[in-house]
């Protein structure tokens, strides 16, 4: 098991707009092509209430590269990256790719599903 986390930092006062603007243009094409949900999609409650978080479970590298590039490759995805650069409202991106520990499994990912 892969899991992809990824934060998000937000400017100021836009974190609103910038998960709408995902909502309406990326959701869709994300979930149908990572043929999943996300095991989590999560807004900070305190600390820096600019940054949100995703998490996306893999079997493996081979998995998400495919998974990833398929989606890379809708042009309903482009779309959103194209009108995300031009909203400006992502200021940092950081990814983690991280594995279990075998005394604590992962849980089970929600909506698991084929793409």
């Amino acid at each position: 098991m892969l899991l992809d986390h990824r934060t998000y930092t937000c400017r100021p006062g836009t974190i609103r707009k910038q998960l709408a603007l995902y909502q309406e243009h990326g959701w869709a094409a994300q979930t149908e092509h990572l043929g999943m949900l996300p095991l989590a999609y999560l807004v900070t409650e305190t600390g820096d209430v600019n940054v949100y978080v995703h998490i996306w479970v893999y079997e493996d590298a081979a998995d998400r590269a495919k998974r990833r590039a398929a989606m890379q490759a809708d042009p309903r995805w482009a779309a959103f990256l194209e009108k995300s650069a031009e909203a400006g409202y992502l200021i940092k991106q950081e990814n983690s790719l991280m594995t279990p520990v075998a005394f604590a499994p992962a849980p089970a990912r929600a909506g698991k599903g084929g793409a």
